[in-house]
């Protein structure tokens, strides 16, 4: 990677490279996508070439209350997020049968953001 050093033996990277990382993931179009068959996701669009879609910053929608459907939970959120579901976010996900996807509200993202990370006990 370009703007890392090393030093005895671990590796490091300048702190505007990784603001800059956060910027471009800021700036990209938050959306959801609901697939074929590996279920529905949330995050920054990186890219989509037919029904391939690139997401940065995903997490899954496992399991939603407060929202009547997915196109709500994009619009308005849900109104029950401590009883929903959703893992942790993973850096990025390739998604290879997209079958819709949503524009998120920023309403919906800050609603969806609030949603604990779901995990095991």
């Amino acid at each position: 990677m370009e703007n890392e050093i090393e030093v005895n033996g671990k590796k490091y990277v300048a702190a505007d490279t990784i603001q800059g990382q956060r910027e471009s993931i800021v700036n990209k179009k938050y959306v959801m996508v609901r697939t074929y068959t590996a279920g529905v996701f949330v995050g920054h669009l990186k890219s989509r070439k037919g029904k391939e879609v690139v997401l940065q910053d995903a997490r899954r929608i496992w399991y939603w209350k407060g929202a009547a459907s997915l196109s709500q939970l994009a619009q308005t959120g849900t109104t029950r997020p401590s009883e929903c579901k959703f893992p942790c976010p993973v850096d990025e996900v390739i998604l290879t049968e997209a079958i819709e996807i949503l524009t998120v509200t920023a309403k919906a993202k800050k609603s969806i953001e609030s949603v604990p990370v779901w995990k095991l006990k």
